[in-house]
């Protein structure tokens, strides 16, 4: 009976020394858990699974799939982990060009047309360009104004600018036809004999000019201009037997526009560089005319056979 006491008693001690091993396992197994930052699971319960963090190609509720987390900052590229983020840089405020105290410009080197006629002949008026109006801004124009700007306390840019027109006006009448269209500059030489039947472009070494006739009658005339000693223009009696609107030479690649052939390459055409430069320069044997509103009503008139006629 002794023996079996002591055995039960035994028995009772060992469960109890292995119930509270038990609880102080449960104990430190908790302790662990809260440290490590996990919610402690009740006893006897099964943990559930943890919630997969949201990535950025989620939605979440206040960002777009894609956008990052609300309340997380992100990093900028250029800002390396542990370091402030530099301060952007200000944006640099550009300035506004001037305006130009003159105005807007209405002419300049280059233009051509009615408005460029006016004010050479304005300018004529004035002294202050001494040729036929042409309808051309080349450099005699620009000259022309630079001279008259100069005269009247503005920038001499040469451009026929809003201020430099309107004190042009002032200063002038408006053009009669005559002065817009005069018939040439230089006195028209007498018809050559040869001139005087028929229709013909009648042109003169001498005095530069080129009469339309048609049956002795001098229809209009102009300004020409002629080749160089090393490339002089033919003289003779001649014939129409091309016309080509909008010809480029391909011999020099330089516009010939309302060329009317006379004689192999040479013909009577427009050239913007004698309307430019006048006589200080030479055709390659070509007769230029420098009116490109003369010559343009003179090429609607003539016919593929008329006649030419070049003299000294």
């Amino acid at each position: 009976m002794i023996r079996t006491r002591r055995t039960v008693h035994g028995r009772a001690h060992r469960h109890s020394r292995a119930a509270a091993t038990a609880g102080a396992a449960v104990a430190v197994l908790a302790l662990t858990a809260v440290t490590a930052g996990c919610e402690p699971q009740a006893a006897g319960s099964t943990p559930s699974a943890p919630s997969p963090a949201p990535t950025s190609g989620s939605p979440t509720d206040d960002a777009k799939p894609g956008a990052d987390e609300p309340g997380t900052p992100t990093p900028s590229a250029s800002t390396a982990p542990g370091k402030p983020a530099s301060t952007p840089p200000k944006p640099t405020a550009t300035r506004a060009p001037a305006p130009d105290p003159q105005g807007k410009v209405l002419m300049a080197s280059g233009a051509q047309g009615k408005q460029v006629r006016e004010l050479q002949a304005r300018l004529r008026q004035i002294g202050h360009f001494n040729r036929t109006p042409t309808g051309y801004y080349g450099t005699v124009t620009v000259t022309a104004v630079q001279s008259f700007q100069g005269k009247r306390g503005l920038s001499r840019t040469g451009k026929a600018d809003t201020l430099t027109w309107q004190k042009l006006l002032g200063m002038t009448h408006e053009p009669t036809a005559a002065e817009l269209n005069p018939p040439t500059t230089r006195p028209v030489a007498k018809p050559d004999k040869r001139c005087m039947k028929g229709r013909v472009i009648c042109i003169s070494k001498n005095s530069r000019s080129l009469s339309w006739m048609i049956d002795g009658k001098v229809i209009s005339s102009m300004d020409v201009r002629f080749g160089s000693q090393y490339t002089p223009t033919r003289e003779g009696t001649f014939s129409v037997y091309w016309k080509s609107r909008h010809h480029v030479s391909t011999l020099y690649d330089s516009p010939m526009p309302y060329a009317m052939f006379f004689s192999g390459g040479q013909a009577v055409h427009y050239s913007s560089d004698f309307a430019a430069r006048g006589y200080n320069g030479a055709s390659h044997g070509c007769v230029n005319v420098r009116d490109e509103g003369k010559i343009a009503s003179l090429y609607a008139q003539v016919r593929k056979g008329d006649k030419v006629v070049v003299y000294n």
